[in-house]
């Protein structure tokens, strides 16, 4: 199949998001200029039942190199999965089974596809790497180990913190980065890209690449969605936007982001041109532009990306209308709870909106319950339900007393 080699897009593809390419970004941009069908993949552990928006960062760039032409691997990692990364855990990971990880995976490609082609033309491959890390013997471990040293292993950042607070470091979470690396290997690639996190376990996979196969294997490491104390957004920080949530969720979530994510978000998850975010950002910094109305924007385009651009103005409608003109949802679930009076702390977990009787009690410290839009000060009161009540917990969960 011919590659496109457009000056213009190579140059979009190895800027736009793009943090780091090993060796460099020159080389790299050679071959791709001369024509050549690169090999390519992005591995996605199955740690929970959805993809989300930091993986988005990396579905956006394959897609990319798929319109160019390119061989595009997505890889389920339903082996790796079960070891667990250690990047960035001050503690390891809850080891998983075979049945948990492909639980979870069950819908990847669904949720994938709607930014990469599985079928039709230059179709992306999807693959388990469980097919060939299965099959590894004792000795084939102990030839990979080889090639790493303990002292390369033990530098990594979240080792040295466990080291010094006296945690436990397990042999298997030396494994994964050889797990990895081998992935490389078994596939033959030509390029992996992965978050800058994953830049340890892409790199041993480049070295594992040179010493069984004297082959070159380029690296490019992609910029992180972070919070604005640089931790990355997603599951474990508990600020995860799954593919798999509706459009009203994704616009409300988006639009609660700090001020200062408008241009990390407009970067990686959205087609505005680089040109313009640069615009958008100094008339924000000038004052010419409310950052309201800027991450509105931001967030109808990705939901559009997400899901569709009816769905993405439906979701803005929406929004304006709970947020600016003060209105209830235009749907709001309902729920059967008998009339009469019931303890607050009662009334709100039968609700479904709070997770514990905790999280009521913090909510109402917070000002954050209210019942027919009255502020729920007291956790030990008593309210007299009726039929049409309508409770709301924080800014966007609503439940209606039928």
């Amino acid at each position: 199949m011919k590659t496109n080699t457009g000056k213009e897009k190579i140059r979009n593809l190895l800027t736009r998001s793009v943090e780091r390419i090993y060796p460099d970004k020159e080389s790299l941009e050679k071959v791709l200029l001369s024509g050549k069908r690169i090999r390519l993949y992005c591995g996605y552990d199955p740690s929970g039942p959805t993809l989300h928006f930091g993986h988005m960062i990396s579905l956006k760039k394959l897609a990319q190199f798929q319109e160019l032409g390119h061989e595009v691997v997505m890889l389920i990692g339903d082996f790796t999965g079960m070891i667990g990364d250690p990047t960035d855990k001050a503690a390891a990971r809850r080891k998983m089974t075979r049945e948990e990880v492909r639980r979870n995976a069950m819908n990847y490609q669904r949720q994938a596809s709607k930014f990469l082609r599985f079928n039709g033309l230059n179709p992306v491959k999807i693959l388990y790497n469980s097919q060939w890390s299965d099959k590894l013997t004792f000795l084939d471990l102990i030839e990979i180990a080889s090639i790493f040293t303990v002292q390369r292993m033990i530098t990594r950042e979240m080792f040295q913190e466990r080291l010094k607070n006296k945690k436990p470091i397990y042999l298997h979470e030396f494994l994964y980065p050889l797990a990895q690396a081998y992935d490389s290997v078994a596939m033959d690639v030509d390029l992996e890209i992965g978050g800058n996190d994953q830049t340890f376990n892409m790199l041993c996979g480049r070295e594992l690449m040179k010493a069984i196969k004297n082959k070159e294997k380029f690296v490019l490491t992609l910029k992180l969605l972070t919070d604005p104390s640089g931790k990355k957004m997603g599951k474990t920080e508990g600020n995860l936007i799954g593919l798999n949530e509706t459009a009203d969720q994704m616009y409300g979530k988006i639009m609660a982001w700090p001020d200062s994510l408008i241009g990390l978000g407009l970067e990686l998850l959205t087609d505005t041109p680089i040109e313009e975010i640069t615009r958008i950002l100094n008339q924000i910094k000038k004052g010419k532009l409310n950052p309201r109305d800027a991450k509105a924007k931001m967030a109808k385009e990705i939901v559009a990306i997400c899901q569709s651009v009816t769905k993405a103005a439906r979701a803005e409608k929406e929004f304006n209308k709970i947020f600016k003109e003060k209105s209830l949802p235009t749907k709001i679930p309902g729920i059967h709870i008998i009339e009469g009076k019931i303890p607050l702390l009662d009334l709100l977990e039968k609700s479904g909106l709070v997770s514990s009787r905790a999280e009521a009690r913090r909510l109402i410290f917070q000002k954050g319950i209210k019942i027919d839009n009255e502020i729920q000060a007291d956790w030990q009161k008593e309210i007299s339900v009726r039929k049409g009540q309508v409770i709301r917990v924080g800014k966007r969960k609503f439940v209606k007393i039928i």
